[in-house]
């Protein structure tokens, strides 16, 4: 049993003893009732106390045994949790450090609960999917009210203790344990032991919001906020049961009968898939968790630009100085203007204290000479995207950095085995790909060069935790993982437009799917040009690969995007809402009549199958070829950069849920479109090798 059981002075302490954090495993579950029947049958226990060992209380439900036997092996939770209510004795949760979902619902279900200072206390299920599904939607709000229990049911977010026992008529802490909790957790059993009838949240009855309208105002602002989700509504539903109906237990079958239907959702699966894969992508095979890690105690930033500014903004936001570097102190001050200019703006909408703005602007310097980079840990460069400017600098970097020092490249696309052969250190280098704007976009790329050292790489994986990033292991190739992937999204998405769809219907369909924007919406955020560039590069390298000749036709009459005032769209003055264009759509009718195309209707439908299965196909062969170690990091870039909808779970996830027959299905028709690339739908080897085992690509449909 995964929890030890201990008496002492008459008091049994029940510890839970999961690592890493408690989590209420069978194993678990089965210990915390083998516990209370030993101390309801020993005469010398007055009192319990539940603990948790570590760190923690507990984190919760062990989501790993979701949809399996597991899951509902007795003892299941609502068992466990009902032996504790209906103990004779007073039983006591002592909490620490995090209590969350189950082991939130566990503790509701204690007479008494105690807390120590600084315990971050949540019922996150909405996060992966679900309702709480052990009565936290039911009795939460009978100890916190039904405002204060709504807003953290429907958000997930975690709150300390020091704030909640501080909420009006709160019943949720008996009281904050200053210094040894359990030490504080057993004076306070002794306290209560004789106390009688136990105190039971069942017993509190839930009043009415002071608001008769707060349940439907929740649902619509959920809507806009969490916007296609199913869990944040439904959570809705649960904790308004809990005031319409009186009965705890029929409000624990209301939100059980819930938490069933959604468990096997594609949305739950989805966000399952999303939680593991986030973590799952910070290990790298053949790198060991125990790999020395390289100090990095400052950081160096070439380039003061929109990115470099950005990458250091992650920095000092995570306490670390940065040293910037510029040839020019005009480009400095530009920079440094930015950098304010995004503080400034946090502080004004009360996102940032200003005596934090001073902190992080402190840890700022900057300069125009390579030598006052020279002791820096980390150097990363942000300049112009060329080869040959990008190999000067490392070139640079190699003569003046000390010994040890990481060498990192933003590329988005370059070759980072190249960039590092100019050096006489190549297994210092690694690019680290931020996205625009880094400051704010979760993804970072990490690209490994076939020369990049195994600590190196552990190194930087612990500093994109360290800065908020999620990390994902790319090797080297044109592109990378994301771009490479997002090529082919907007091959298709040209195709669509000349065989009949108009700019404005692609990007609707995509964003009816979900995406954050449409290919054509994106294009202009980022500026056509940069993509005509690639294009130009392309027509080169390979002659073969076909594009749609739109997209190059309005670059040449100056419509590069957003900063241009016209792209795919027209825009009004210090407006960003794309107004359709009579420009575009007369450069498509002509290009048609020149081709001989004869447009067609074309179904959102299809629309959405070409984009999102050009993602699948192209991402199976990145697997095929090693890029990437895993298809869960394939659908972590989208869902973290590329504005992929969380509750499809990412590209290769969406095929899975398909099912890959019905995907090779679909890619052949497409073969048989002319307009199309039918060299590109064949599918990819892996994809159709796992077709015909009967296999998919993560294991998670």
């Amino acid at each position: 049993m995964s929890t030890s059981y201990q008496v002492a002075d008459g008091i049994a302490v029940i510890t839970l003893e999961n690592p890493p954090v408690n989590g209420l495993g069978q194993s678990t579950r089965a210990g915390i009732v083998d516990g209370i029947n030993k101390a309801q049958a020993d005469a010398s226990v007055q009192a319990v106390v539940i603990t948790g060992s570590g760190k923690v209380f507990c984190g919760g439900a062990d989501i790993r045994e979701f949809g399996s036997p597991a899951a509902s092996a007795a003892p299941d939770l609502h068992v466990t949790i009902a032996a504790v209510e209906q103990s004779t004795k007073p039983v006591v949760a002592a909490i620490h450090g995090v209590v969350m979902g189950g082991g939130l619902e566990l503790a509701l279900g204690c007479h008494y609960r105690v807390a120590a200072s600084g315990t971050q206390v949540a019922l996150p299920e909405v996060n992966i999917g679900l309702v709480p599904g052990a009565g936290g939607t039911q009795r939460l709000p009978r100890v916190l009210g039904v405002e204060a229990a709504l807003e953290m049911i429907t958000t997930g977010v975690s709150v300390l203790s020091e704030k909640l026992i501080l909420a009006p008529g709160q019943k949720l802490f008996s009281q904050l344990v200053d210094g040894d909790l359990l030490a504080g957790a057993k004076i306070f059993a002794k306290q209560i032991a004789a106390a009688r009838p136990l105190p039971s949240v069942r017993d509190h009855k839930v009043s009415a919001p002071a608001d008769p309208e707060l349940f439907t105002k929740t649902r619509a602002a959920l809507a806009k906020t969490r916007r296609n989700l199913e869990a944040p509504q439904r959570c809705v539903d649960c904790v308004e049961a809990s005031v319409s109906l009186t009965d705890l237990d029929a409000g624990i079958k209301f939100e059980r009968d819930v938490f069933e239907r959604l468990l096997n959702s594609d949305q739950a699966r989805a966000l399952r898939h999303a939680f593991f894969g986030e973590r799952a992508a910070s290990k790298i095979p053949d790198v060991p968790a125990d790999t020395p890690l390289r100090d990095i105690k400052q950081v160096a930033v070439i380039g003061a630009g929109t990115m470099g500014g950005g990458i250091a903004m992650c920095f000092l936001n995570a306490g670390v100085p940065v040293v910037m570097l510029e040839m020019k102190q005009e480009a400095i001050d530009r920079g440094l203007g930015i950098i304010r200019k995004n503080y400034e703006a946090q502080v004004s909408k009360g996102k940032l204290a200003q005596a934090k703005y001073e902190q992080r602007m402190a840890l700022l310097s900057t300069t125009l000479s390579y030598d006052d980079i020279a002791q820096a840990d980390m150097v990363i460069e942000a300049v112009f995207e060329d080869l040959g400017v990008k190999s000067q600098v490392f070139a640079k970097l190699d003569e003046v950095m000390k010994p040890g020092a990481i060498l990192a490249s933003n590329t988005s696309t370059l070759d980072v085995d190249k960039i590092a052969e100019v050096t006489k250190r190549p297994s210092d280098v690694v690019g680290l790909h931020f996205f625009s704007p880094a400051n704010v976009m979760r993804l970072l790329e990490v690209v490994r060069s076939k020369h990049t050292a195994k600590d190196v790489m552990a190194t930087v994986m612990a500093v994109a935790k360290k800065i908020k990033k999620v990390a994902v292991v790319s090797g080297v190739c044109d592109g990378f993982i994301g771009n490479r992937m997002f090529e082919q999204y907007t091959r298709q998405a040209g195709f669509l437009i000349e065989e009949g769809a108009t700019p404005e219907q692609v990007d609707k369909a995509a964003e009816k799917f979900g995406m954050a924007m449409g290919p054509f919406r994106v294009g202009d955020l980022a500026g056509n040009d940069i993509g005509w560039a690639i294009r130009k590069r392309r027509y080169v390298e390979k002659p073969n690969m076909r594009y749609s000749k739109v997209a190059d036709l309005i670059c040449e009459v100056g419509r590069f995007g957003q900063k241009a005032g016209k792209g795919w769209y027209d825009y009004e003055v210090g407006k960003r809402e794309p107004v359709p264009s009579t420009e575009v759509l007369a450069i498509l009718d002509k290009f048609r009549q020149d081709n001989g195309i004869t447009p067609r209707e074309i179904s959102d439908e299809e629309i959405v199958s070409r984009l999102v299965l050009s993602l699948t196909n192209e991402g199976a062969k990145i697997l095929e070829e090693g890029i990437a170690n895993r298809a869960s990091d394939l659908d972590m870039v989208y869902l973290t950069g590329y504005g992929f909808p969380i509750y499809r779970g990412g590209p290769m996830l969406y095929a899975d849920m398909i099912g890959l027959p019905a995907v090779i299905e679909k890619m052949k028709a497409f073969q048989q479109n002319p307009h199309d690339d039918a060299a590109f739908w064949e599918p990819a080897p892996l994809l159709a090798k796992l077709a015909a085992e009967g296999k998919n690509f993560t294991g998670q449909a």
